[in-house]
């Protein structure tokens, strides 16, 4: 047996209409006359025959086509027909009441069925699957098998499915809307089948309009709603209490005001933090559970418990956690040694690289989070998380994340520094720049040769903080290794280093000076950059650098006199404020073989020295 040819593509299904015949009605026979066809071959040859799927897609095309024209269709079922503005579209032909897609929605409690704009193939495709099922051989992963005999009939199917071009209106609304008990067909006996309704969802929204209605109407207070509620609790005649207890079901009668508690406690558990609770809940069951058992697997639930938090950032939840966990045997004393084991094993495992680096990777993917209570996790790690720690510091972003880090690193790593002198090497500037600052903090002397290695870090900032620090750690001393610093190629550093030196309390013989002195670049340094370091020589090396001087008040030159002159004039002036008994004696011969500029240089010297020693004497003499 031939299935029925479709039509040509392209043709609309026209109806022959007659005069008093709407239109509508017209097409939507059309309609599913050519669906009950489709749905005929499908059953009969599969859904994949060509003949099946032309007719499926001529119906979906000129249904498309009729919603283009009306909002929507809703259909009526009443048993095997179906109907549109009082007047039957759709009814099998004899006989063939099993066969007829409308029997099958009425059986499966549909009421109603209407078609939206915008439908899709797929959406159209669902619901006839729904309706008929997909034959077992030609199922696929993207067409799981779907019988009619399914656990679920159609109305749940497209339910599960949540299509908004296809709607439908079940008996059981219909039922629900209505009440229970003996009014139960209230809808009827109230007038509303007699109004003109175009689909029994516009008779839902009436019937639920009218019972919001109500239930304002009876909101109001005074002596006739009191005797109301009287009659009521004694049995009365409400009409809310009769549907609610007139029928054969067992409930419980909440008025409105425990409705609205109900639904306010309801909301608070909603809106209740999920973490927060599954904690209290595993918290709780610590506290109580006897199992031993059980307890084991409580405890391998806290290790996973304990990732999720890291790597989510619930710093807070974390600590609340962790603290919990250390006074578990004091809330649990009869707990056996292997449970106190996984606990100390929770916390050995604190460092874990997997974890380490999750923290990292939450700051600086989170640049403004809260690190409130990361400090506890971090001081709570072991020693061998120094490591650790340390490439979590040379990774971050925030400053203030780092700060958190180096925090923990100032008590962890303490007795366990090597990792951070190893990081002094480093050539990141930022990230010694920390580990500088955590040096700063311990103060150890210890350390002084691991920050002067520093000293030939490539960035100028890492430089002048380790010459801080030097200084910091040994304030006096020998300062030979600063006197290179003097060459820097950033001018802070090298006035950093001046500092340093003219602080009086390092010693530098003039032999490490003098290939500093002599070079051809210190001519050419600026002249307060060569007083100072007049006064660094002076106050490291003292009367070893007097015979420098003095070979610049009486040297004679044909090059480069100007600057040399320079340099004379500044070397008497040192000289003057060095006032030894050698450094006078330079002066009083270069006042004698100097230049002119020179021989004027050594008068002022010779007089502020002489000054200076005259108002020492009498303080001497008084003392």
């Amino acid at each position: 047996m031939e299935p029925t040819a479709p039509l040509p593509e392209g043709t609309a299904a026209t109806p022959f209409a007659r005069a008093h015949v709407d239109p509508e009605v017209a097409a939507v026979k059309q309609l599913l006359k050519l669906l009950d066809k489709a749905a005929k071959s499908a059953r009969t040859y599969g859904t994949k025959n060509p003949v099946a799927q032309r007719f499926f897609q001529q119906f979906y095309d000129d249904l498309t086509k009729h919603l283009t024209q009306h909002p929507h269709l809703a259909l009526l079922v009443q048993r095997n027909q179906l109907y549109l503005k009082d007047e039957i579209v759709y009814e099998p032909e004899r006989d063939a009441t099993g066969d007829s897609f409308a029997f099958k929605m009425y059986s499966d409690g549909i009421r109603e069925l209407s078609f939206h704009q915008g439908l899709t193939q797929e959406d159209l495709a669902f619901f006839l699957d729904a309706l008929w099922g997909v034959p077992a051989n030609e199922t696929g992963p993207e067409h799981p098998v779907i019988e009619p005999d399914d656990d679920d009939d159609i109305v749940t199917r497209l339910w599960a499915k949540n299509l908004e071009t296809i709607t439908v209106v079940t008996a059981e609304e219909l039922v629900r809307s209505s009440g229970f008990g003996q009014d139960e067909l209230e809808l009827q006996t109230q007038g509303y089948m007699n109004l003109s309704v175009s689909s029994l969802r516009e008779l839902l929204d009436r019937e639920r309009a009218k019972k919001t209605a109500d239930k304002d109407s009876t909101s109001g207070s005074g002596e006739e709603n009191g005797r109301a509620r009287t009659g009521e609790a004694s049995g009365g005649t409400g009409p809310n209490r009769n549907r609610r207890f007139q029928s054969s079901m067992v409930g419980y009668d909440v008025s409105d005001q425990e409705q609205e508690t109900l639904a306010q406690e309801i909301q608070r558990e909603t809106a209740r933090d999920p973490t927060t609770y599954i904690l209290d809940i595993l918290t709780a069951v610590l506290a109580s559970e006897p199992s031993p058992a059980l307890l084991t697997k409580l405890f391998d639930v806290w290790d996973n418990v304990l990732d999720v938090l890291i790597r989510g950032g619930e710093w807070t939840q974390l600590e609340t956690v962790l603290t919990m966990l250390q006074e578990a045997e004091t809330v649990r004393p009869d707990l056996a040694d292997s449970h106190k084991q996984q606990v100390a094993g929770l916390f050995d495992g604190l460092h874990r690289p997997e974890r380490l680096k999750a923290i990292g990777v939450h700051l600086n993917r989170t640049p403004q989070a809260n690190t409130q209570g990361l400090i506890t996790l971090l001081l709570m790690m072991k020693q061998e998380a120094v490591p650790g720690l340390c490439s979590v510091l040379a990774t971050l972003d925030g400053p203030s994340h780092q700060a958190v880090i180096m925090e923990a690193l100032q008590t962890n790593a303490r007795d366990h520094a090597e990792p951070i002198l190893r990081g002094l090497t480093d050539k990141r500037p930022t990230y010694v720049r920390n580990l500088l600052t955590i040096l700063s903090r311990w103060n150890d002397p210890r350390f002084g040769d691991h920050v002067e290695k520093t000293l030939r870090h490539p960035e100028a900032t890492v430089r002048r903080e380790a010459l801080r620090l030097l200084a910091t750690l040994r304030p006096s001393g020998s300062g030979s290794k600063l006197v290179a610093l003097l060459s820097d190629g950033d001018e802070t550093v090298r006035l950093t280093a001046m500092k340093v030196l003219t602080s009086g309390q390092y010693t530098v013989p003039f032999s490490a000076w003098a290939p500093f002195v002599a070079a051809d670049e210190f001519y050419d340094r600026s002249p307060a950059e060569k007083r100072a370091i007049y006064l660094a020589i002076k106050h490291t090396a003292g009367d070893e650098a007097v015979p420098y001087w003095q070979g610049l008040l009486t040297e004679w030159s044909w090059t480069n006199r100007k600057k040399k002159e320079e340099l004379a004039v500044l070397a008497a002036d040192t000289l003057g404020k060095l006032a030894t008994s050698a450094a006078l004696a330079a002066l009083e011969l270069g006042q004698k073989k100097g230049g002119t500029a020179v021989k004027q240089a050594c008068s002022v010297a010779l007089s502020a020295a002489n000054r200076v020693h005259r108002r020492q004497v009498p303080s001497a003499a008084n003392s």
